[in-house]
């Protein structure tokens, strides 16, 4: 059995509780001893870099490994399982599957994000879950994934993508495939209730699946069906659901959109503080940027985006149709100086990347932003990424001030080489567990050692992810060893591609994963896992 010594650290255990001097013994995957020591008193010292077994952590904390509670990275960890924008910032288990799209199942209709299928091309192999999971272990993921079922998988795979309602015969087709995916690992239900085909569901089809998903023991997150104008509505429609199923719930990315609404916030924190209080919701995530990351054919009218990017590229392809969306687009309102192309898949989009539609229109005149976004989104298949500045920093201080918010990066993984050097992400892809931190405890004033509760035991416990989030004998060792002064993101919305600073070392269930400063970083260490319920 392997076993590893942090010596000379300070142990800040994810309790909430304050931090101690500690030296940390690991044997095999799990936490063997935390030896208090005085402050000093000084352990034999080991290496920075610990081809010895000896970690010396001397001026650097000891935690547990941080959870990122929304993630994306389903395909990816099939593509780069060393994780490395998640694992450079101390992130050793991911809770993937979220908002109503899931790696699996995949079948009828159902089609992965264009940014996955484009990706894995012949690696995507899999059907189910049962199946993602063998190609999962086969790629030997450097971090630990929980995987929720996606609503929007579920339902393209019995209905498609067309806007109709679920008649007796697919609802009882979806909830018999979700049962059958829970079996096989899934640790819940998903819902992106803004996206296709989620969008054309009623609350009963949903609450169909969520008993379903309740009766197995699983879980609810929820994109709920508006974030902006209707975000009281939708609040409800959450909480109507958890009454009638008793599902334990969370509400992801929590957030007010578009200036209009950002005066609802108040409202719309003391709506949910009461239902956590009263023991109906489990609080909140939320990414510490004022951007949304998502897809920039969002800004199609519905009927435009209606069948997702086959669709939409037959209806670019139709000159008569093309003009109408185009227009319906000039026509919406937008401040396009609030809107950047993200990520892009050809050499003719590969210069937007990072700009705002209002930049590119003053750079190219003739355009219309309407026509200038059919252009983008022709060229790249309907693939392209936006980031969507709508959200109010000051909201944001309000919002982290709950204690039921948790990090979530709403980020896949990403990496600045091979595939996936080559798009253009949201640097909370990077960043978010820095950002998390500093935003907590140098603006909010919130005690460390709590902050570092949210980022580890809070949302493990909340999601019920045994013997993680904490560091105490017996848990598994999934450590980060940081420098909570030197913590930083160097990510930006101009260049993304940057590791966070002041992570010295990462363990995944006892074996060193990420050395930060060393000329080979990722040890490709392979002992993250596929966590079951």
């Amino acid at each position: 059995m392997a076993s590893l010594s942090i010596v000379n650290g300070f142990v800040v255990d994810g309790s909430g509780r304050p931090g101690f001097p500690a030296d940390v013994r690991i044997e095999g995957d799990r936490v063997a001893e935390i030896v208090p020591r005085p402050a000093s008193r000084r352990s034999a010292p080991g290496s920075r870099f610990p081809d010895s077994g000896v970690v010396d952590a001397a001026g650097a904390w000891v935690t547990p490994g941080f959870v990122d509670a929304h993630a994306h990275s389903d395909a990816y960890l099939v593509l780069e399982p060393d994780a490395p924008s998640k694992l450079s910032q101390g992130v050793t288990t991911e809770i993937n599957g979220q908002c109503g799209g899931s790696v699996a199942p995949r079948h009828g209709e159902a089609r992965l994000s264009g940014d996955w299928a484009a990706l894995l091309g012949e690696r995507l192999t899999w059907r189910s879950l049962a199946e993602y999971r063998a190609v999962l272990e086969q790629a030997r993921p450097s971090v630990n994934t929980v995987q929720f079922v996606g609503h929007n998988t579920l339902r393209s795979s019995v209905i498609g993508y067309a806007a109709r309602r679920a008649t007796p015969e697919t609802q009882k087709q979806m909830e018999e495939l979700l049962a059958r995916e829970l079996d096989a690992g899934g640790w819940g239900l998903t819902t992106g209730l803004i996206y296709q085909p989620g969008k054309y569901s009623d609350s009963a089809e949903v609450t169909g699946l969520a008993r379903v998903a309740a009766a197995h023991g699983g879980f609810y997150a929820t994109h709920m069906r508006s974030e902006g104008d209707a975000i009281l509505e939708a609040i409800d429609e959450v909480l109507a659901l958890v009454r009638a199923t008793g599902i334990r719930a969370e509400i992801s990315h929590l957030k007010t959109s578009g200036k209009r609404n950002w005066g609802k916030i108040d409202a719309v924190l003391e709506k949910i503080d009461a239902a956590v209080r009263a023991g109906e919701l489990l609080g909140s995530d939320r990414y510490p940027y004022c951007a949304a990351g998502t897809d920039l054919d969002v800004v199609f009218p519905d009927w435009a985006g209606e069948g997702a990017a086959p669709a939409e590229m037959a209806r670019l392809a139709d000159p008569a149709t093309r003009a109408k969306i185009a227009a319906e687009i000039d026509a919406s309102g937008r401040d396009w100086e609030l809107v950047r192309v993200g990520g892009t898949w050809s050499d003719a989009t590969r210069r937007y990347s990072g700009r705002s539609i209002a930049e590119i229109l003053r750079a190219e005149k003739g355009a219309g932003a309407g026509e200038l976004v059919c252009r983008i989104l022709e060229a790249d298949g309907c693939k392209t990424g936006g980031f969507f500045f709508g959200m109010s920093e000051d909201n944001l201080k309000k919002i982290y001030a709950m204690d039921w918010i948790v990090p979530g990066s709403d980020a896949s993984l990403r990496a600045p080489w091979g595939p996936l050097g080559a798009d253009h992400p949201h640097p909370r892809a990077y960043g978010t567990m820095p950002e998390f931190f500093r935003r907590l405890t140098r603006e909010l004033g919130v005690a460390p050692e709590k902050a570092v509760a949210r980022m580890t035991s809070v949302p493990a416990r909340r999601f019920g992810i045994r013997g993680r989030g904490v560091l105490e004998r017996g848990a598994f060792a999934d450590v980060a060893v940081w420098r909570p002064e030197a913590f930083a993101s160097t990510a930006t919305y101009d260049k993304p591609h940057a590791f966070a600073a002041g992570v010295d070392c990462v363990v995944v269930n006892g074996a060193v994963a990420y050395r930060g400063g060393a000329a080979q970083p990722f040890t490709h260490a392979g002992t993250g896992r596929f966590l079951e319920r």
